[in-house]
C-alpha cells in the first residue's frame, strides 16, 4: 500500500530543498539523549516548527517510530493502523515496519487494519519531514485514534492500546521510540492557553494518564491529541519510563501577534 502526502504545500513546503532549508531553521545544537517516548506538535511548521525541532534535537535516533497521531477527518477506524506498505514523502518513501506493527495488532482487542483513516489525515504526516531529516534508514508504524470524551471508557482503551503496542515493542531487539502527536489549547485567549496548557502539561510530566484525562475533563481543555498522549504515557511506564520533561512550549499567538486566539503547542521528552 502506498501512501501519497496528502498535505505538502501546505502543513510544510512541497519541495525537498524548501523543506530542508525549513527544518533546517527549527534545528538545535542540543545533546542527543536516549529517550521511550515525545509529545510533539502537528500544526503548520510556521506555527509549531520551532517546538518539533526542539524536541526533534535533542533525541538518539531509533530504528522505528510508532506515530499516534488524532484523527481529525473522522474518516475510517477510530483506533487504526497501517501494518505495511509506505509512505512518500519529499525527501523520499518511508517504510512501514511490518514486523512491529503486526506484533502490535496481535495484542490489541481495538486497534483495526485500515488505510482510510490516514488517507488524508496530517497529525502523523507532518512529523515525517523531521525525522527523515535525522533519520534516513528509519522505519515507523502509524496509528489514528478518533477523538472522543475523555471519560473512563476511552480512558481503557487507551491503556489497553499502550500496553499491546508495549508488548509488541518488548518482543523485538530494536530501538524504538513512540511520539504522540498533539496540539494543546484550541483558539483560546492566550491566558487561558497558558493557563490550561500547563496542568496539562504538568500531567504528562508526572506521567499520570489517569490525572491528564481528569484535568482535560475537569478544565475543557480543548487538546485534541490526550488520548494518543496518554496511550504513550502508558506504553513508556510499560517499558520502564521515569521521569519526563518539557522540552519547549509556545502558542501560534507567539508568531503572529494575535493573542486573543491562540493554539498551544508543547514540546515534551519521556525518558
Amino acid at each position: 500500500m502506498i501512501r501519497d502526502p496528502a498535505v505538502a504545500g501546505k502543513f510544510y513546503p512541497e519541495s525537498k530543498k524548501a523543506l530542508q532549508g525549513m527544518i533546517e531553521k527549527f534545528i538545535q545544537k542540543a545533546k542527543k539523549e536516549d529517550s521511550k517516548g515525545i509529545v510533539v506538535p502537528h500544526a503548520g511548521y510556521i506555527y509549531s516548527g520551532k517546538v518539533a525541532g526542539a524536541v526533534y534535537s535533542r533525541i538518539k535516533f531509533p530504528d522505528t517510530f510508532v506515530i499516534l497521531g488524532p484523527n481529525h477527518t473522522g474518516m475510517g477506524s477510530p483506533f487504526s493502523m497501517m501494518h505495511e506498505g509506505e509512505w512518500l514523502m519529499p525527501a523520499g518513501k518511508v517504510n512501514i515496519d511490518t514486523i512491529l506493527a503486526k506484533k502490535i495488532f496481535v495484542n490489541s482487542k481495538y486497534l483495526e487494519e485500515d488505510f482510510l483513516s490516514h488517507l488524508q489525515e496530517h497529525s502523523i504526516e507532518v512529523h515525517l519531514p523531521f525525522m527523515q531529516y535525522f533519520g534516513k534508514n528509519f522505519r515507523f508504524v502509524p496509528i489514528t485514534i478518533r477523538h472522543y470524551i475523555a471519560d473512563e471508557n476511552y480512558l481503557k482503551i487507551c491503556k489497553s492500546i499502550g500496553k499491546a503496542i508495549a508488548a509488541g515493542i518488548k518482543t523485538l531487539d530494536e530501538k524504538v521510540i513512540i511520539a504522540a502527536s498533539s496540539d494543546f489549547s484550541h483558539y483560546e485567549t492566550q491566558e487561558t492557553a497558558n493557563k490550561n496548557d500547563k496542568s496539562a502539561i504538568d500531567a504528562v510530566i508526572k506521567l499520570d494518564e489517569d490525572d491528564l484525562f481528569k484535568r482535560v475533563r475537569e478544565l475543557d481543555i480543548s487538546m485534541c491529541g490526550y488520548g494518543p498522549v496518554a496511550i504513550m504515557i502508558t506504553a513508556c511506564k510499560e517499558l520502564g519510563a521515569k521521569n519526563a520533561e518539557l522540552v519547549k512550549y509556545m502558542t501560534s499567538g507567539d508568531v503572529t501577534g494575535d493573542y486573543g486566539q491562540v493554539v498551544g503547542y508543547g514540546g515534551i521528552i519521556v525518558k
